[in-house]
């Protein structure tokens, strides 16, 4: 979402490879600069437009001009203050909400007060003067972005909306006809707590009557520990023939070698570059699992997505289910011959338009698209929210894939 992608590209730019590890830090005060006056533009830019769009343009009196600009001034301080304090502290959760909401409210200000000039150039052509015409496009762009924001929290926090997609698979056996497929991803347990909406999920789940349930990475953000609460529920997850989990690229903030330990000792088949076969009707299928992207950089022994080792042995000849966290993935996917990817980390951009920086830098942002003549990804909107706890024209999901046999 916003500020997961801007982890610098909105999710995994910055992390180095570990071919680079020993290069960054002579690079590092160069880098931080560079970031810091990147990240400085974009405050500058998401809270001095809207300020002077809705309290200085449309000549208000004093009192309410005054009553603006102390607003945006306490809110421009207030939001990087409440990031740094809260990075790399989940023991900071409070703060951490502030900034996460702050984050969120004035994205929908920012954009809402952008699309506002479209108004104005109606009123303009209707024959309205300012300040009536500026007053008008700011009072709308206010009231939009309450009721979008409103509505957002709304869409967040409910149980995921079941998303039903039927996708052929031409190298399925018939004895895996109808196989059924329930995947979740980027549950993003983290500073609010939301053990009962974990509950309802993995009820939805278990309601959908599945052969395979995969979680496709972005368990946490936070330890095991922090997060036990809301992870707790997955332990209950029913599927007649697997129940599979890959690391997203929010595990390696925290620790994610312990998540997949985790994921081990309730159940799960942890795919840490690794797979396994499930037969139904005397046919088989490989479901194989890389690490996410960036875990390469991560400084942990063994990880990095390793396509080769994650398929290492397997029948050329079946169908191949893969799991890799992000949708640019695919291109790896394609390579090594496989059927279906699944894939989350990029939320639909949750808050609209972000979706559309979000694919500047994957390939899918949402839905079934295929690659090369075999292979085919999913994408799906993520099941939970990162960051600001708004949806806005990105709906959360359950989703449940149909692999029809040809």
């Amino acid at each position: 979402m916003l500020i997961d992608q801007w982890t610098f590209t909105l999710d995994g730019v910055t992390t180095p490879q570990a071919t680079d590890v020993a290069r960054v830090p002579r690079r590092r005060p160069l880098r931080i600069v560079a970031i810091s006056a990147i990240v400085a533009s974009i405050l500058a830019l998401l809270f001095v437009y809207p300020w002077w769009s809705l309290f200085v343009r449309p000549d208000w009196p004093t009192a309410v001009a005054v009553f603006g600009t102390v607003l945006f001034a306490a809110l421009l301080i207030t939001l990087p203050a409440t990031m740094m304090l809260s990075h790399g502290h989940t023991d900071r959760d409070p703060v951490r909400l502030v900034g996460d909401a702050l984050l969120g409210i004035i994205w929908v200000v920012f954009v809402w007060t952008l699309l506002g000039e479209v108004l104005r150039l109606g009123l303009l052509v209707g024959g309205v003067d300012d300040p009536l015409r500026s007053r008008i496009v700011a009072v709308a762009a206010l009231i939009t972005s309450a009721v979008l924001l409103i509505w957002g929290y709304r869409e967040a926090m409910r149980l995921p909306r079941i998303k039903q997609v039927d996708v052929t698979i031409p190298r399925l056996g018939a004895g895996m006809d109808k196989l059924r497929v329930v995947a979740i991803t980027d549950t993003h347990f983290g500073p609010i707590n939301r053990e009962k909406w974990s509950e309802r999920v993995i009820a939805a789940v278990n309601d959908l009557d599945a052969d395979i349930v995969a979680h496709v990475g972005d368990i946490a953000d936070g330890t095991v520990e922090q997060r036990l609460g809301q992870a707790t529920p997955l332990a209950s997850v029913e599927a007649r023939l697997a129940r599979v989990y890959v690391t997203g690229n929010h595990e390696y903030f925290h620790e994610a070698q312990e998540w997949l330990d985790y994921m081990t000792s309730i159940g799960w088949d942890a795919l840490h570059n690794r797979h396994l076969v499930v037969t139904k009707g005397g046919d088989n299928l490989v479901i194989a699992g890389v690490d996410d992207a960036p875990a390469l950089g991560s400084k942990l022994d063994g990880h990095g997505a390793n396509f080769d080792m994650a398929l290492a042995g397997t029948d050329p000849d079946l169908p191949i289910l893969m799991l890799a966290h992000q949708p640019k993935q695919v291109t790896q996917s394609a390579s090594a011959g496989v059927d279906l990817q699944l894939a989350g980390h990029t939320h639909g951009g949750q808050i609209w338009p972000f979706n559309l920086l979000v694919k500047l830098d994957q390939p899918s942002v949402h839905g079934l698209t295929r690659h090369g003549d075999r292979t085919q990804l999913y994408t799906s909107r993520g099941t939970g929210f990162w960051g600001p706890p708004f949806r806005v024209f990105a709906p959360s999901e359950i989703t449940v894939l149909t692999l029809p046999s040809p």
